[in-house]
């Protein structure tokens, strides 16, 4: 038990944690002294105390300064009106636990739109608690309003002038890391370097690809949402190691288009950093197409070679360089979105956040299913403070949010930290009223002291330690407003006690096994959904499919890829997932990244979308290819749902597709027809897109097995592959990235 208080391992780089709870120390006393004093209204000065810790302490938005101010102020916003709402409904027990289901669905299932929405979401939630658990009139809606008014307001302008500086930006500090790392691998291969330096930076690379992917997964929530800015930085990190498996081995063709490629990824990393240098982007869509030239030119200088062994490693290089170009492409352009050097796309925010919102409304979703059991369990601690007439009810409903999670076993595991810290509080807290007794003066001095530890706990130490402060906090507090001695704590012991069952048992009521029971069904969705997008982009290039369904096949990826990402992300959390299966699991998200990525690739490439479909033989090879690589990978989704062994990796029909479009293309060239150059171009690209999926069978068959089996892979798969297929998973207890909110838990002391 004493696990729960232990000191961290790391420091607090740059004091950011320390400074974010000095902050909360010297503007929550004053604002509390101000609405005691000189207000002198119970009820302003309850909510300017509460409200303070709330904007203070679990809403540290992190970002640009611009976004910051503007999710403050409709937290404030939010806030106002949740406090109006509570009150409204507080006086009737059915009614406050009605409202409570709805108003907690709504602020949980909100964190999936924007980072900044689930940072605030404890924030939020606490506005509302407050005046649906502690009955009153109408009368009280005003005094409620001036103290939250004078806690927002007050929070708002610590944050921006007390210390406003905010923790680097890791995520986006590692992505700009590992484009240089890239940049310098092929820099390397570019001089002709010797092969111990081309290892060593390749192993540079890797690492810093995997750095990258731990910072992304450490996350509790995607930084994704209704924007391009948070859009393209997610995108970023699957590009890097999509770019990653195109640099290795080295060509030794002209090498204008690599050192083009160099200049590209540093200029990117430099937009990422901050700096102005911009990739040029025209500069690598021109170059672009003078290789997709060479390229054609080659094709029909190769004498007739039937076996493919010969045939096709002429051509390797050339495709390689163009996938090099295009990723680069990709990197840099994500880079100026990321950034907002770029202007959004088109599509509406509204538009955007609707369609977020619907890809994980559904049972499928693990924010969906959160949300669920979060709301019921509050809307039932609720109706339980209320009926039963406790004192300080509102604590049953704190403590049923604070301990919460998504499987009964986090619960549990949490509610044994939550009940720790708080008798730890509760020992410290009376011996320090013991030692004061009734001198509110002594009690106004330890108050600055007990907020310092209250909000610097749970950033460094543990949940444990920060509930340990929050209940010295609240007896200091207490006994200032009424001073009754060292037993408020016991009573909030009995009132979380009860909050903590509550959670406890809608835990084990709703999807106890949280992201366990999840995590195959969302790996099986994911590959089904992204090889049906291959299958839509391939039949749209022969001329068997339309554009409406490459669209609807890439809307269901994207959802079926965020919802796999929020399942994983929570199965990474949830302690009792076993390493070894961490990797196994891992291996498989990765596969799933590497379907939905060649069909965005081959969705967007220019060679391939600026054709016409043409009946030919090259167009049946690659259809007949596509049906059977699309029929396995389907295989393999059912397999995983089901918790059945994969297929074995497939083998190829005797008549080999790849030769056929090479022929196809040298046909074309001999013919001088420069549509059908075009067209057999486009088929050649497609297929060896497909060629690598049909090498990517095997690596997925060993995880797949061990997952369905329920035990961990049998041997460690190994160090990450060179084409991402495999990415180590996270620590397990990670420091998570600031973006693009705060990126600590907002409910440690609630």
């Amino acid at each position: 038990m004493l696990q729960a208080l232990r000191w961290p391992r790391s420091a607090d780089p740059g004091h950011f944690a320390l400074k974010s709870a000095a902050r909360a120390a010297i503007v929550m006393p004053c604002v509390f002294a101000f609405a005691t004093y000189v207000i002198d209204n119970p009820q302003t000065s309850q909510y300017a105390a509460f409200g303070s810790f709330a904007m203070l302490v679990l809403a540290d938005f992190g970002g640009a300064r611009r976004p910051r101010i503007g999710a403050y102020l409709l937290l404030t916003v939010a806030g106002a009106v949740l406090i109006v709402l509570g009150t409204l409904c507080s006086r009737d027990p059915w009614l406050a636990a009605g409202a409570m289901a709805v108003v907690g669905f709504a602020i949980l299932f909100s964190g999936v739109i924007n980072g900044y929405f689930a940072a605030g979401a404890t924030a939020a939630m606490l506005t509302f608690i407050l005046p649906v658990t502690l009955a009153a009139d109408a009368s009280v809606i005003p005094d409620r309003l001036v103290g939250w008014a004078l806690a927002a307001g007050a929070g708002i302008v610590a944050h921006m002038v007390l210390w406003p500086s905010r923790p680097p930006d890791r995520l986006r500090a590692g992505v700009a890391s590992a484009a240089r790392a890239l940049a310098d691998l092929v820099a390397a291969t570019v001089a002709d370097d010797a092969e111990d330096v081309i290892v060593e930076r390749a192993q540079t690379a890797d690492e810093a690809i995997d750095a990258v992917r731990r910072s992304f997964l450490a996350t509790p929530y995607r930084p994704t949402g209704p924007t391009d800015t948070a859009e393209a930085l997610a995108m970023l990190v699957d590009e890097l190691a999509w770019f990653r498996s195109f640099v290795l081995p080295a060509t030794t063709e002209d090498p204008a288009p690599r050192v083009a490629v160099v200049e590209a990824l540093r200029a990117s990393a430099t937009t990422l950093d901050g700096g102005r240098d911009r990739p040029d982007l025209d500069a690598l869509e021109a170059i672009r197409a003078t290789v997709t030239r060479r390229l054609e030119h080659r094709v029909g200088e190769l004498a007739p070679v039937d076996d493919e062994a010969e045939l096709l490693p002429a051509l390797d290089g050339s495709f390689r360089l163009l996938a090099l170009l295009r990723s680069a492409s990709e990197i840099g352009r994500n880079a100026l979105l990321a950034t907002g050097a770029a202007p959004a796309g088109p599509t509406t925010t509204l538009h955007a956040t609707e369609q977020v919102a619907a890809e994980h409304a559904s049972p499928r979703s693990l924010w969906f299913r959160n949300s669920v059991r979060g709301a019921a369990a509050l809307a039932v601690s609720v109706l339980v403070a209320q009926e039963s007439g406790l004192q300080h009810s509102f604590w049953v409903v704190l403590g049923t949010l604070s301990v919460l999670r998504s499987s009964a076993l986090g619960t549990g595991a949490t509610i044994v930290s939550a009940l720790v810290g708080t008798s730890v509080g509760i020992v410290v807290g009376a011996l320090v009223v013991i030692a004061i007794g009734t001198d509110t003066g002594v009690l106004w001095a330890v108050l600055p002291v007990a907020v310092l530890l209250a909000a610097y706990a749970p950033r460094v130490m543990s949940f444990g330690a920060g509930q340990a402060g929050f209940t010295l906090v609240l007896l200091v507090l207490f006994n200032i407003l009424q001073p009754v001695g060292w037993s408020v704590g016991l009573v909030r012991v009995e009132d979380v006690a009860i909050g903590f069952a509550i959670s406890l048992a809608f835990g084990l009521l709703f999807w106890p096994r949280g992201a366990s029971s999840l995590i195959r069904n969302s790996l099986a969705a994911a590959y089904e959904a992204a090889a049906d997008h291959v299958r839509a982009t391939v039949e749209l290039l022969v001329g068997s499919g339309s554009p409406s369904d490459v669209e609807v096949a890439s809307r269901a990826a994207s959802a079926a890829a965020r919802r796999l990402d929020a399942a994983f992300r929570q199965y990474l959390a949830e302690r009792s997932a076993p390493r070894a299966d961490l990797a196994g699991v891992g291996t498989l998200v990765a596969g799933t990244a590497r379907l939905r990525r060649t069909a965005l690739t081959l969705d967007s490439m220019p060679l391939i979308s600026r054709v016409t479909p043409r009946a030919c033989a090259g167009s049946r090879a690659l259809e007949d290819d596509m049906r059977a690589l699309h029929r396995w990978y389907e295989r393999l989704g059912t397999a995983l749902r089901a918790g059945a062994d994969p297929p074995p990796p497939s083998q190829r029909d005797g008549t080999d597709a790849q030769v056929r479009l090479v022929q196809e293309a040298r046909d074309a060239v001999a013919a001088d027809d420069p549509v059908g150059i075009r067209y057999a171009f486009a088929l050649l690209w497609a297929g060896r897109h497909l060629d690598n999926l049909w090498r990517l069978q095997p690596r997925l068959v060993d995880p797949a097995t061990a997952l369905g089996s329920g035990r961990g892979p049998s041997a460690d798969p190994g160090p990450a592959t060179t084409d991402g297929t495999w990415l180590p998973p996270p620590p397990r207890h990670p420091a998570a990235p600031a973006s693009p909110a705060s990126s600590r838990s907002s409910t440690s002391s609630a």
